[in-house]
């Protein structure tokens, strides 16, 4: 690669030792984990003729209006989901734990690609930055002990989170729209390595951002600045990442920070909502198997919303 080149071990043995500054304490509430199961009923019933069943889908949802007293409930929480472009997200925290270890060099064409990646959802620029972080990129198939190796270091993002104390996730694939080539194909052979992701895990992290608690507070902050989505007109793109997933819920004046993601198949939001009224929450939702069925997800939300008690 020609761009910053970082040391793979050095970064790997970084990694395995981090600890977050703070560590975030939810408490299961079972009102949440009632609300989570109320809607799914509701969503089972609601989409009975389009077959939704309730393995299809995931709801994870922490309470944020207190930050001393965060709660969470969850229905299905811990199945593991192929995450689409929802894995961006952790992708974004590893940049900025590169970048604050010095193991990554800030530049203009650095934060062009967590842009694009964040607020387009583009692949080529997630993939750029995901070999980066990992010194694990394309090239020449390699022997197997070379391959090995390779695998190594594309799997420390994942020895990363690990060290956080995330659960049940694999986060070292690229985001293909065409298909794997090379090393990432022999990478996936097999579907061992394939991603994987939570909706506990993922609102874990997408709270800790929220809260300025994701490697540093200023890091955080400029997180928080790529997630915000502007309600007030479409956006546009192919992801419409603004208007085509949970905000379809949402009134006008609520605020939105998020990283959704679809496929053939899947159809995901990670999303951080502030109503007008003061409630302020993470939602989490992966469905699988009815992504063109793009009104499910933004129902279970306006169900989120009909089960939230509007905050003073």
């Amino acid at each position: 690669m020609k761009y910053w080149i970082i040391s793979g071990i050095a970064l790997l043995f970084a990694w395995t030792a981090i600890a977050p500054a703070e560590e975030l304490t939810l408490t299961p509430s079972d009102s949440l984990n009632a609300l989570a199961n109320k809607v799914a009923d509701s969503a089972i019933e609601k989409y009975s003729t389009e077959k939704l069943k309730a393995d299809d889908f995931s709801i994870t949802i922490i309470d944020l209006h207190d930050p001393a007293k965060l709660t969470t409930g969850n229905f299905n929480g811990e199945a593991g989901f192929y995450p689409a472009s929802v894995v961006k997200l952790f992708y974004l925290g590893a940049v900025h734990r590169a970048l604050e270890d010095g193991k990554l060099k800030d530049s203009p064409e650095l934060r062009r690609g967590m842009h694009d990646m964040i607020v387009d959802s583009v692949n080529d620029a997630t993939n750029w930055l995901l070999e980066a972080v990992t010194d694990a990129g394309n090239g020449p198939l390699l022997s197997d002990e070379e391959m090995s190796q390779w695998e190594y270091r594309r799997n420390s993002i994942n020895r990363y989170y690990a060290s956080l104390g995330y659960k049940g996730i694999n986060t070292c694939q690229k985001t293909f729209i065409e298909g794997p080539y090379g090393r990432d194909k022999l990478f996936l052979a097999g579907g061992k390595n394939r991603n994987n992701l939570t909706t506990i895990a993922t609102a874990r992290l997408l709270a800790t951002i929220v809260l300025g608690k994701m490697v540093t507070p200023d890091r955080s902050k400029q997180m928080m600045e790529l997630l915000h989505r502007d309600m007030s007109s479409q956006s546009g793109g192919s992801d419409d990442q603004a208007h085509g997933f949970s905000a379809m819920a949402l009134p006008t004046d609520a605020k939105l920070w998020s990283k959704a993601g679809w496929t053939n198949t899947a159809r995901h939001d990670a999303a951080y909502i502030e109503m007008p009224d003061g409630r302020k929450f993470v939602s989490v939702i992966f469905t699988y198997g009815h992504a063109r069925q793009k009104q499910i997800l933004p129902s279970m939300v306006t169900d989120i919303l009909a089960g939230l008690e509007p905050k003073p």
